[in-house]
Parts: C-alpha cells; sequence; structure tokens
C-alpha cells in the first residue's frame, strides 16, 4: 500500500511536518472558533474524531513528542490557498511554513493529505487539485525537505455522509481519477528529484477498501454507519470505522498509522 523511492537515506526522522485538512487536524480549528468547533464533547480536544489521529499515533510509532506548532492541517482545508470556509488551503499551510522556515530540516517526515473537500465542495475536475499537490510538493522539496509522504484519497462516494446521496456515484469516480492522477504526478516529480530526495505514496484508498470488505481484519464490525448521529454516540466507538459521516474513528486512525509507519523507509526516531 506504500510504496517509496529506491533509494533510501539511512538518516532516522526526526521531527514530523503535517499539512492538510480534518483527517489530520489536531486542534487549528478549535483553536481558531475558540474552542467551540468540533464541539468537545462528543469530539475529542479539538480533533475530528473521538480520540488522537493517525499523525499522532504515527509520531508514538516514531517514538517523537508530537508537537502541535508543527502541525498546519486545518479542518476544511482543500488542496489550494484558501479554503470556500476561510481557513488556509494545503498550498496557504505549505507557504506559510516555507517562508518561516526557509531551510527545512532533511531528517523530517514532511506528509501531504488533502483533496476530499475539494471534490466535497463541488469541484468537479481534479486537475487543478492534482496541480496543487504537485506544487506543494516542489516548495517543501525547494526548501531541502527530502522525506515527504502524500496521501491518497479514500472514496468519497463510500462515506456514510455520501453513500446514499444522488452525487455518490461522481463522488467515486472522481476519487478514481484524483488518485490515478496524483499517482501519475508524483511519479513525474520522482524522476526530476535528486539521489537523496524520496517521495512516499500512501495509499489510503486501498486501506479503506480493505477495512470496508474484511473488516474483522481491523477488529472492526460496523464499517458503513457513523458511530456518532446528532451527538449521540454508539456503544462501542472501537468497533467503527466512522466516526461522524465524513472522519475515522480515532481506532480506524489507529489503523491508518500503523500503515503508514510500515511504509516508512525509516520506521524508528530519535
Amino acid at each position: 500500500m506504500l510504496m517509496a523511492a529506491s533509494i533510501l537515506s539511512s538518516d532516522k526522522i526526526n521531527q514530523l511536518f503535517v499539512f492538510g485538512d480534518s483527517l489530520s487536524d489536531t486542534g487549528n480549528v478549535f483553536r481558531a472558533t475558540g474552542g467551540t468547533h468540533p464541539p468537545s464533547p462528543p469530539y475529542f480536544q479539538g480533533r475530528f474524531s473521538n480520540g488522537l489521529v493517525w499523525v499522532e499515533y504515527l509520531a508514538s510509532m516514531l517514538e517523537l513528542n508530537f508537537k502541535p506548532n508543527n502541525n498546519f492541517s486545518y479542518g476544511g482545508a482543500t488542496t489550494g490557498e484558501v479554503s470556500m470556509n476561510g481557513v488556509p488551503g494545503l498550498l496557504a499551510q505549505v507557504d506559510s511554513f516555507t517562508k518561516a522556515d526557509q531551510k527545512a530540516n532533511p531528517n523530517a517526515l514532511y506528509i501531504l493529505w488533502a483533496g476530499a473537500n475539494d471534490y466535497l465542495y463541488g469541484a468537479a475536475n481534479p486537475t487543478q487539485s492534482i496541480e496543487d499537490l504537485s506544487r506543494a510538493v516542489e516548495s517543501l522539496v525547494k526548501v531541502g525537505a527530502k522525506k515527504i509522504m502524500v496521501a491518497n484519497l479514500p472514496d468519497l462516494g463510500k462515506v456514510p455522509a455520501t453513500s446514499h446521496h444522488p452525487n455518490a456515484n461522481i463522488l467515486t469516480s472522481l476519487t478514481i481519477t484524483h488518485n490515478i492522477s496524483l499517482a501519475k504526478s508524483l511519479d513525474i516529480l520522482n524522476q526530476k528529484l535528486d539521489y537523496h530526495t524520496q517521495i512516499i505514496k500512501f495509499d489510503v484508498n486501498s486501506l479503506y477498501l480493505e477495512a470496508i470488505t474484511n473488516p474483522e481484519k481491523f477488529s472492526l464490525t460496523n464499517v458503513t454507519t457513523a458511530c456518532l448521529n446528532n451527538l449521540t454516540t454508539c456503544d462501542r466507538p472501537e468497533k467503527f470505522l466512522f466516526w461522524d459521516g465524513i472522519h475515522p474513528t480515532t481506532a480506524a486512525h489507529r489503523v491508518l498509522a500503523e500503515a503508514a509507519f510500515k511504509g516508512l523507509p525509516i520506521s524508528s526516531g530519535s
């Protein structure tokens, strides 16, 4: 599910920087809204889930202290500069990092995961989103990032909020096109990079599909409906894939982190 460049550095990952949307946000929207969104409880301390999110679990697996200041993700972010709701998009997040830190730590892991909101907000063509993601990767490379993980999208037509919606098939088609285009774009970027720079593809789509078709492998029993409905929670959230109509449970976030960790060229920190 993950692929890395064949030439791997021997340097250990010693920092984590994260750019993206609500799937990786550890409290940026919560702080920006004065602690009102997402509401806590039932959401967990500013996360769009019922517990820690995947980048926090990944940091722990890398034996790193997770630093919220190194997480630029905002719930609702698209891949562009400014999202529809006014939060910084992926490109704006990367820009704010590169302007403040013009010499990136070559031993850090830089994570990019965005695009879902582009299509959920109505984008009908992945071309711009893929260009945005490519620009974000190139911006990080220019300041010296050497290890960049880029995640693709789960099937946006098969999450609880959309699965019975008239646009479900369109969202599925957009997801497929996005993921194929992203893989091609990253392959092209990889060919341009120097010997020491790695782009790591994180195939989230396959992982979600595996969880939905084989839930018992991940100790899940419900992979189609949300645990949280109208602020009422289910009895056993650890058995659910989805916390709400869009976002995974913390149990699913742990599964994501384990898959990401296994695919890293260097899986130990300092």
